[in-house]
């Protein structure tokens, strides 16, 4: 069904890397202005997810649409839709390396809205102020590859945030930050909850959950949405948390008794 309000659309989506298979079947609908946390184990198909719904990826079967228009390989080729889709919506990467190339902090805070068509005065006034909002003007003339990980997240979140998008698409954005950048972190997206803008955050740390999103989206392992509903709900629900490999069960002998104990994973673990 297409709705205005509806930031995304998904039918059925498949998508598979040489046969083997990311998502499947998957179809889900984002209202405007929704926090979401898509949740599952690392290689549950998160990322790929976002990726498509940022339109660097295109399903093998089924329909996608943003904003109520459908978007797909043909529809992306046509430079006016195209330049408006990437306008609205923005991608973080979780490794800032694969998303920074420019020679410095300055060029690349403004090499997104510049590209898509921007009036230059708007662009300069758009990424002082993303720099600004992100304590990072001291790093201006900085090379992005000489930055600390918590500074090379920040200059990938400006260069978003000078586009000003509608929806926001973050991939594990607490990876590899120390407790302050996270918490300064969670701090801006508060922010952009405050803005009105819908934010997608993919994710397996499950300390944070409640805090970015009022709705989760899970995924297991067979690449598959098993659940989607409120956040404490579905944190509560132990098994299926086991079951999609979001907590560890550890068991634990003392004298003849044996004990089964939960663990959530942390955002630095990793899954094959």
């Amino acid at each position: 069904m297409q709705d205005g309000n509806y930031a995304f659309e998904l039918e059925q989506i498949t998508y598979a890397y040489h046969q083997q298979i990311a998502l499947k079947d998957v179809s889900l609908t984002i209202r405007q202005g929704e926090r979401i946390a898509i949740l599952g184990a690392n290689g549950s198909g998160k990322s790929t997810l976002l990726k498509i719904l940022d339109a660097l990826y295109f399903p093998q079967s089924g329909v996608v649409r943003a904003f109520g228009e459908i978007v797909n390989e043909q529809a992306m080729q046509d430079e006016a839709r195209a330049l408006a889709f990437r306008r609205r919506v923005g991608l973080v990467f979780q490794d800032p390396d694969v998303q920074l190339f420019s020679p410095t902090v300055w060029d690349e805070v403004t090499f997104a809205p510049l590209h898509l068509g921007l009036a230059r005065n708007e662009v300069i006034a758009r990424a002082e102020w993303a720099m600004e909002l992100l304590s990072i003007t001291h790093l201006r003339d900085r090379a992005p590859y000489r930055l600390s990980g918590g500074e090379k997240k920040k200059v990938a979140l400006a260069s978003i945030l000078s586009l000003q998008p509608d929806v926001w698409l973050l991939d594990e954005p607490t990876a590899s930050l120390d407790p302050r950048s996270q918490s300064r972190l969670l701090d801006f997206m508060d922010e952009l909850r405050r803005q009105g803008k819908t934010i997608i955050t993919a994710t397996h740390d499950l300390d944070i959950v409640e805090e970015i999103a009022d709705r989760v989206v899970m995924f297991c392992e067979e690449h598959v949405v098993v659940a989607d509903g409120a956040p404490r709900e579905l944190l509560a629900d132990y098994a299926r948390l086991v079951e999609c490999n979001l907590v560890h069960e550890h068991r634990h002998k003392h004298g003849e008794i044996e004990h089964a104990h939960h663990h959530w994973h942390r955002a630095e673990h990793t899954h094959s």
